[in-house]
């Protein structure tokens, strides 16, 4: 009991989060910003003839996907704005948001910069680049002996 009377009394680390400023912001929906800037989660594999990139990017259109490869940096990203209106008894209110991402990936030397191909479905964007020729696992051969 004398424990929980002393940590009563004593401050706390958190309380400069809790303070009257905190607690006192109107935390309603329109206080609250609506930008959102997100770092898409990926997978990334590898066989013996590409390099398979998903990225996931569940809301988006294919049209608001961009791909670009400059100096064999592929970089995938998205700049989405959204307008909404309500019309609520005498008064319209606006909703807009704003929604961003962007990832970067240095190809490896084995990959074919020349040969990237990309399909959007089902929120995953899938991004596969074929290996160059002289990178790509070679099948087992039989050396006859002399």
């Amino acid at each position: 009991m004398a424990t929980n009377r002393l940590t009563e009394q004593l401050p706390s680390i958190f309380d400069p989060y809790f303070d009257n400023e905190w607690n006192d912001a109107d935390w309603t929906e329109r206080e609250l910003a609506t930008n959102l800037t997100t770092l898409p989660a990926v997978n990334i594999k590898q066989s013996g003839e590409a390099f398979e990139i998903d990225v996931a990017a569940p809301g988006y259109a294919k049209s608001d996907i961009k791909i670009e490869i400059n100096d064999d940096v592929l970089t995938v990203s998205s700049n989405k704005k959204l307008d909404e209106e309500k019309t609520e008894g005498e008064y319209t209110k606006r909703e807009f948001s704003y929604q961003s991402f962007s990832r970067s990936f240095i190809l490896p030397e084995t990959a074919d910069a020349e040969k990237i191909s990309a399909f959007y479905e089902s929120g995953i964007l899938k991004i596969i680049i074929l290996k160059k020729e002289e990178a790509k696992v070679k099948p087992a051969r039989k050396i006859d002996i002399q």
